[in-house]
């Protein structure tokens, strides 16, 4: 089959290979991969930024979607032809994380998605969405379930509260549209804007241009009568931890899921005890999350917003535009282009 492998640590390493198609074992699933999505950690694993002690070479990417092409003997949930997404944290089938249910991890401890097949645990595989592209439904899998489990799980958005969505990036845009799917009010931020103008027309009730508004949890404030936001999703990490904590309201909710502008927190306690904020670490999300997902995905007709899908041959310019942060939405490799 064809695949693409890292052989060292920078986006040049990244190269087009032949390998032996996987044959699935007795409760595995062989899917011929159709798409795959990718994350920042994608780049940082192979740049070598999050860790330079993974073993090379590897098959890079943890969002992908495809066809189910074979089964093994005791596989009884799927069978060939099903169209399927590949769960991030294989082992997390519902309720709270263990270290043992994310001790396998697609792409980072597990060989990735950037290959014509990949086996798979029957039990790592959610259905797709029917009103989903294959494109569409690679960029589930990360990004949707971590912007799902923050909002639903942890955050339990009601109708009628508020969301702070920050950037366009894909958390953050999956974000945006399952709080408007759930009726809550959406206060969207980004410092570009032509993206502001984007964030308007996928239904963001009000934007904040951070660059003009530096202390924008101010800006929140006001556009919340003082009372700020129930819950947001910090992205960046030590740049926007400050902010996203006076954003929130008493009792508000501030999900840490990325750390792309530093893992070092200056936290400000004495806001976080008076407010009762609660702070929520938290890596993506569960088989149950998933599927719960995907049913809301498909009863409202949601489409992810795509920036660019590049074809496999184009896979160093994709890590590369990925690298940029100047997109709108998730980038996409089309594994059949």
């Amino acid at each position: 089959m064809k695949a693409i492998q890292q052989i060292a640590f920078g986006l040049e390493s990244l190269q087009l290979t032949d390998l032996p198609t996987p044959t699935p074992a007795a409760n595995e699933v062989l899917v011929k991969i159709e798409a795959v999505a990718l994350n920042y950690l994608d780049v940082a694993l192979a740049t070598g930024t999050y860790s330079k002690e993974l073993p090379l070479p590897r098959i890079p990417t943890s969002d992908g979607a495809g066809i189910v092409a074979a089964v093994g003997d005791k596989v009884s949930k799927w069978q060939p032809g099903d169209r399927v997404m590949i769960q991030y944290n294989q082992l997390w089938q519902r309720g709270l994380a263990t270290p043992a249910t994310n001790h396998i991890r697609t792409g980072v401890s597990t060989p990735g998605l950037l290959a014509e097949y990949a086996v798979i645990p029957e039990y790592a595989l959610v259905r797709t969405p029917a009103n989903l592209t294959s494109a569409e439904a690679a960029t589930l899998p990360v990004a949707g379930v971590t912007a799902w489990t923050g909002l639903m799980s942890y955050a339990n958005i009601q109708p009628g509260q508020t969301v702070l969505t920050q950037g366009t990036g894909g958390v953050s845009l999956f974000a945006l549209q399952i709080a408007l799917a759930a009726g809550a009010r959406v206060i969207a931020t980004s410092s570009n804007p032509a993206k502001l103008e984007k964030l308007k027309q996928l239904g963001a009730h009000e934007v904040i241009d951070y660059k003009q508004y530096p202390n924008w949890h101010e800006e929140v404030s006001r556009l919340t009568n003082g009372e700020g936001v129930h819950a947001t999703l910090d992205i960046a990490g030590a740049a926007t931890i400050v902010n996203s904590v006076k954003s929130v309201g008493y009792n508000g909710f501030v999900g840490l899921v990325g750390f792309i502008a530093g893992a070092q927190l200056p936290l400000d306690l004495f806001t976080i005890v008076g407010n009762y904020i609660r702070l929520q670490g938290y890596s993506v999300g569960s088989v149950q999350s998933f599927e719960a997902l995907a049913a809301a995905i498909a009863l409202n007709n949601i489409h992810p917003v795509i920036d660019r899908i590049f074809p496999v041959s184009e896979v160093q310019e994709a890590f590369r535009h990925m690298g940029s942060g100047n997109y709108f939405g998730k980038i996409v490799i089309d594994m059949n282009a």
